[in-house]
């Protein structure tokens, strides 16, 4: 690329309100300048610092003018609706996300957020805290459940979902994978369809996962008419975006019974408002959008931005997961 500035020249900017990039870079020892901000008002003011900004949620499309010096934006996650492309690519800004990083923790999460769900951890949890020793059911239908024959229909069969479908054929699930270009998964899941033939699907699951991203197709794809071919014992388990579905008609389908519970990871809004129904319906379990940050993130992010700062430092044109 050409002005990208050289290796002992160069600073990275990384912006986020948690992560500790800059001492897990210190701990490797490869000299480079950075700088850390860790709030939206020190990154906005020192913007024109870095040559190199790592971002999430602190992004503005603002930076694109402001950060005169900025020549490489490395997203630290996989998600990058926040960024304008198009501004971007006119002013001459390379763009990378962090597609992969996450793949073990979030294909993890699922698998605990089912097992949780059918093992019943969270009513567990809640008599624990009550101290509440619960006996042994005679009825069949209120006991723990198994995952073994169970069937998963997982929607965005990419990375996530790929690692997600193996955990569950571990498990002995039946496994039906929904992606627009089914080829790739045909040796990976026991059946595999496109995104037109989810709905009529949708009554043989025990679990539908949402791995995919938020995108015009996937806004809402469980929506009322989802929730109402879903099966009453069947489970919604939410590790993609919020926005994937419609959260009044899946409070108004948990509320009803009309399906058994759902694992839940992100939500519409973010923060979870107080008001919210779903922090107090007890088949659900709810978590802050935690499932890919792991004790391992920030050295994985690291070994994407590492990456590609070597080939920018080389003059290469292609990036690891290059969006621009």
């Amino acid at each position: 690329m050409n002005g990208f500035p050289k290796k002992d020249e160069v600073i990275v900017h990384f912006a986020h309100p948690a992560y500790q990039f800059g001492s897990c870079l210190e701990s490797r020892d490869l000299r480079l300048n950075f700088i850390e901000t860790r709030t939206q008002e020190e990154t906005s003011a020192r913007i024109n610092e870095g040559h190199v900004l790592v971002v999430t949620g602190f992004w503005q499309n603002a930076y694109i003018e402001t950060g005169v010096n900025l020549k490489f934006i490395q997203g630290c996650g996989a998600g990058y609706n926040q960024f304008d492309l198009d501004a971007l690519a006119t002013k001459g800004l390379r763009f990378a996300n962090a597609s992969g990083v996450n793949v073990n923790a979030v294909s993890d999460h699922a698998i605990a957020l089912m097992l949780g769900l059918v093992r019943k951890i969270h009513l567990a949890r809640d008599n624990q805290r009550a101290r509440y020793w619960r006996g042994m059911i005679s009825d069949i239908s209120q006991r723990e459940a198994e995952l073994a024959g169970k069937t998963l229909i997982i929607f965005g069969v990419g990375a996530i979902g790929s690692r997600l479908a193996k955990l569950a054929k571990a498990f002995d699930m039946n496994v039906i994978g929904i992606r627009r270009n089914i080829d790739p998964i045909k040796g990976l899941v026991d059946e595999a369809y496109t995104p037109q033939q989810f709905l009529g699907l949708l009554p043989r699951a025990d679990f539908v996962a949402l791995t995919c991203p938020l995108t015009d197709e996937t806004a809402n794809i469980v929506d009322g008419a989802a929730l109402a071919a879903m099966r009453n014992d069947a489970y919604l388990i939410n590790v993609a975006r919020g926005g994937c579905v419609d959260e009044p008609a899946l409070v108004d389908a948990l509320a009803s019974a009309a399906i058994a519970g759902a694992g839940i990871d992100t939500t519409a809004e973010e923060p979870l408002a107080a008001t919210s129904s779903l922090w107090d319906i007890s088949n659900v379990i709810l978590t802050p959008h935690t499932a890919g940050e792991t004790q391992a993130y920030e050295e994985n992010v690291l070994d994407i931005l590492l990456d590609n700062l070597g080939r920018l430092f080389r003059g290469e044109m292609q990036l690891l997961n290059q969006i621009i």
